[in-house]
């Protein structure tokens, strides 16, 4: 059974930094993307970040939306199949709840972030709160 199991969300005050984790179980990593989505209230799902090593470098491709790009950095720990999305200079704006999701690419090669439909595992989220 696949599971998805986001944690370290929380409050924080605006240039503060959070870790979120995202703990996988059930698949291992190499042939899927794990992407970061939030969504705020009233306003739709929208993707964050993205890693994957299906074309097998040891870092994996990473792709950031620009809102974040400068601030957020996403990383994979295959032997734990856990990915991590540091998030740093945090702003207001980046309230949300934050989801992990998995999409199956196989040997191919990602080249974006992809929208929440392409995704087929999520976790229950965790709640970011940054405050001015």
């Amino acid at each position: 059974e696949v599971q998805l199991v986001e944690s370290g969300g929380g409050l924080v005050q605006a240039g503060g930094s959070l870790r979120l984790s995202c703990a996988a179980s059930g698949f291992t990593f190499d042939d899927y993307a794990i992407g970061w989505f939030r969504q705020a209230p009233g306003k739709e799902r929208e993707g964050v970040s993205c890693i994957s090593t299906s074309d097998g470098t040891s870092d994996g491709r990473t792709y950031y939306a620009v809102s974040v790009k400068g601030r957020f950095t996403i990383s994979s720990d295959n032997a734990k199949n856990t990915v991590y999305l540091q998030m740093n200079s945090l702003k207001p704006e980046d309230t949300a709840v934050y989801y992990c999701a998995s999409r199956y690419v196989g040997p191919g090669v990602v080249t974006t972030i992809g929208l929440p439909y392409e995704y087929d595992y999520w976790g229950q989220g965790t709640q970011v709160t940054v405050s001015s």
